[in-house]
């Protein structure tokens, strides 16, 4: 059966466009709190993953052997918007590790921020790897590399070794054996396919860390704690993971490609993660704080509801019409 509708765009009184996805809350044993469709669907989490990926920077000894920070940790988990805020720190950390932006397997894209890519065009400056939203992922993968005496080169592959130190953290989290079925991201990297449920689970895993080894918990606790100290690395100026977490820094959020988006909430000890089948980040978006919203982990206020009830405006700013979140739980 399909998914339900997760959320409504309306022009004037009407419904013009629907979002149909699933939704799945977890515990850290893996106990469903939450099931809205169809959970068992196999997923790419897409960036959603990158607090996984960057486990191993922390338990390898990578962290410590660099001395990074958590500036370093929440760039290692960023989809960021390639404004200096983040490329002059992620430059600053591969001279640490000895490496550099020509070592980096990502390749380059546009920055997401339109002013920092306007400013570039005028200085006649060509966006390179550093500008990609990934960059900070990949230093971190390199430094693994390092910190493991494997080589740089080819980090993205499938059997390095870095790539599988995240393959079986993530069998672990997420509760699902390996080996784990993967696509090629859009970054190069392998990302891994788990059900939605166990997604929410491994997100969970890190909410409520506290029956997990020694190491994997400080990990998991210390990347909670960097991407709510800086929410500008993670994401950046004006996007919603950044608003989301400057509302409330007791939680997590973290966005992937094609309509996913995962919360990380230490208070309900819960994880959550969800798609939308049409892979519209608009729906994500909204949906991502009309649950937080529901769940009480968000206020029905600034950010948070702007995004779960977004104006559809004209093109001379007036409002249109709305986007909403829809909520039917199934289970």
């Amino acid at each position: 059966m399909a998914n339900p509708v997760l959320v409504e765009v309306t022009r004037s009184d009407r419904v013009e466009s629907e979002h149909r996805g699933a939704i799945a809350v977890c515990d850290a044993s893996g106990g469903l709190k939450l099931v809205v469709g169809d959970v068992e669907e196999p997923v790419y989490p897409r960036s959603s993953l990158k607090p996984i990926q960057a486990i191993p920077l922390i338990e390898s000894g990578a962290a410590a052997m660099f001395g990074l920070g958590s500036e370093e940790i929440a760039l290692a988990c960023a989809s960021h918007s390639g404004e200096p805020q983040h490329t002059a720190k992620i430059a600053a950390w591969q001279t640490k590790i000895g490496c550099s932006v020509a070592d980096l397997a990502c390749g380059a894209h546009k920055p997401i921020h339109e002013a920092t890519a306007s400013e570039m065009i005028v200085r006649g400056e060509k966006w390179t790897p550093l500008h990609n939203n990934c960059s900070g992922k990949h230093t971190g993968f390199m430094s693994v590399a390092r910190a493991l005496g494997a080589a740089v080169a080819h980090y993205e592959m499938p059997e390095h070794p870095v790539q599988c130190r995240v393959e079986e953290t993530f069998s672990e989290l997420a509760g699902v054996p390996r080996p784990l079925p993967y696509g090629i991201d859009g970054c190069t990297v392998p990302n891994f396919v788990v059900p939605l449920r166990a997604l929410a689970r491994a997100m969970a895993q890190i909410a409520d860390p506290r029956y997990l080894a020694p190491a994997r918990a400080e990990a998991c606790r210390q990347i909670f704690s960097a991407m709510t100290r800086h929410p500008e690395l993670v994401a950046g100026t004006g996007r919603p993971c950044t608003l989301l977490m400057r509302q409330n820094s007791a939680l997590a959020v973290k966005t992937g490609a094609e309509g996913v988006f995962v919360a990380i909430l230490p208070a309900l000890g819960l994880g959550v993660a969800l798609k939308i089948d049409d892979g519209a980040a608009r729906a994500a978006e909204t949906a991502i704080a009309g649950l937080l919203i529901r769940l009480g982990a968000l206020s029905d206020e600034g950010a948070a509801q702007k995004l779960a009830e977004a104006a559809v405006l004209d093109t001379r700013g007036r409002n249109a019409g709305r986007r909403r979140f829809k909520l039917n739980p199934t289970g």
